[in-house]
């Protein structure tokens, strides 16, 4: 299962007993935006090794689909952009302390819910079947008689399983190196990744000339934030919203999901 996959529900589960102290106080102090504005910063929780979401590059510094997205509503709210390092079994205490103002690549779930706030989804994630050009694949039931490679036990697996005919020969690996082994290796025709681990395939096998055929489930990604805050919450969703208007995200998903943003992928 993909890093994001890995902190869900249960995640969330997890960390509501330590997430739920000190709700009742933001609500009667929350003015995340106004803190923000007289500090000049804003601390911004990301996943330091999350490519091609968030990862860090030759210098050290954080790049990625998220840190275009961050670092914009950082420059829209005219301060500096401090990233915080965070997993996914600290970054929502982490939101909740105010240790930092917002988490990026936050899945939604009614489990998160219960102790935080959601902005607009502001990035895609799906699953998706992966093939080279050359191979006719435009949905599930071209999947028939077709070798395709997929990490086992994951969401992945469940969904190609639950979608693929039954002449389908699926090949199940204990890892995603495994899987994409396979594929390029031509010991499968297919394979079923998340995107995040598929723009890293599409990015580098040009001879192979690999690209997404069709999605098998979405689930955006969006920014999150404690609850009761309004005015910090409405700053993001209009900074998103700017940057879906002026080309900003499409840029971003062509430069590091190498795909062009599909606005499909923002819905829940």
């Amino acid at each position: 299962m993909t890093i994001r996959k890995t902190f869900t529900s249960i995640a969330a589960v997890l960390t509501l007993g330590t997430a739920g102290f000190g709700l009742s106080s933001q609500a009667a102090n929350a003015d995340a935006l106004a803190d923000i504005t007289k500090a000049g910063a804003i601390n911004v929780g990301v996943f330091a090794d999350f490519p091609p979401f968030s990862s860090a590059s030759a210098d050290m510094s954080l790049k990625g689909y998220d840190m275009d997205v961050a670092q914009y509503i950082a420059d829209t709210l005219k301060v500096k952009l401090n990233p915080v390092a965070v997993t996914g079994q600290n970054r929502i205490p982490y939101l909740n302390d105010k240790r930092v103002d917002l988490l990026m690549s936050v899945g939604y779930s009614k489990e998160r819910e219960q102790v935080i706030d959601f902005a607009v989804a502001y990035a895609p994630y799906y699953i998706a079947v992966i093939g080279p050009a050359a191979l006719a694949v435009k949905g599930k039931e071209d999947l028939a008689d077709k070798s395709i490679a997929v990490n086992r036990g994951t969401l992945e697996d469940t969904s190609l399983t639950e979608a693929a005919p039954a002449s389908a020969d699926i090949k199940r690996f204990d890892n995603y190196n495994s899987v994409i082994q396979a594929f390029i290796s031509g010991q499968t025709q297919l394979m079923v990744v998340g995107n995040d681990v598929g723009a890293q395939v599409l990015a580098k096998q040009d001879a192979l000339k690999p690209e997404q055929k069709f999605q098998l489930l979405t689930s955006p990604s969006h920014i999150g934030l404690n609850k009761n805050e309004d005015s910090l919450k409405k700053a993001v969703n209009d900074a998103v919203a700017k940057m879906l208007a002026d080309g900003k995200l499409d840029e971003s998903s062509k430069t590091w999901l190498k795909t062009p943003l599909n606005t499909d992928n923002l819905k829940d």
